[in-house]
């Protein structure tokens, strides 16, 4: 998903910068990161699809294999629903998918 990440930085510096979602989540995501964020860092996301605006906190920074900076995130304010998406309840089961096997039924 698109993402407007804003705010400003430790040091009074603002910014401002469009980036990608690699995983998203009820309470937070993983975003791809233009500059580097302190972990701790509180700023804003807005998410394009829906408009919707939250307040959140880096939670880890990890540089990815192929050199790009990734930056895990939670909200801290105005959260819900930010993905509109429904997530499953914690502790949930996974949902077993059926498969069948070939040639059962009889059809050989």
């Amino acid at each position: 998903m698109n993402v407007l990440a804003y705010g400003e930085s430790e040091s009074g510096e603002k910014f401002k910068f469009w980036t990608k979602t690699t995983s998203v989540a009820a309470h937070g995501g993983v975003i791809a990161l233009e500059q580097k964020l302190a972990v701790g860092q509180v700023f804003r996301v807005m998410n394009e699809y829906n408009m919707k605006k939250a307040v959140a906190r880096m939670v880890a920074v990890r540089t990815s294999r192929d050199g790009s900076i990734l930056g895990a995130f939670e909200f801290v304010e105005q959260g819900e629903n930010f993905w509109s998406m429904t997530f499953p309840a914690p502790g949930a089961k996974p949902m077993r998918k059926f498969v069948s096997k070939p040639g059962a039924g009889g059809l050989n």
